[in-house]
């Protein structure tokens, strides 16, 4: 159990290590990627493992990498070159 949590924590580090690295202007600070990465691994780790139970280890990395990239993708702002500005302004 320990290290299915470490793997899927260290998996969700390096996703939001990559995300933070390729999108910086489209991401919030460093910290907040980095810290939600690695909750959304643990919590897809923690799903998959409630629903499979134990022995899925290939699994339900790809569980907690799915979460945790789900999370990542709720923070992306939208790039600059699409926002349209109201009549009014």
């Amino acid at each position: 159990m320990f290290l299915e949590a470490l793997g899927s924590a260290l998996l969700g580090l390096a996703l939001a290590w990559a995300a933070a690295h390729r999108l910086p202007h489209r991401l919030p600070a460093r910290s907040l990627v980095l810290s939600t990465g690695v909750a959304g691994a643990l919590l897809g780790a923690f799903l998959t493992h409630s629903a499979l139970g134990t022995g899925h280890f290939l699994v339900m990395l790809v569980g907690a990498v799915a979460v945790s990239a789900a999370l990542l993708s709720l923070l992306l702002r939208p790039a600059e070159r699409f926002r349209r500005r109201s009549a009014t302004a």
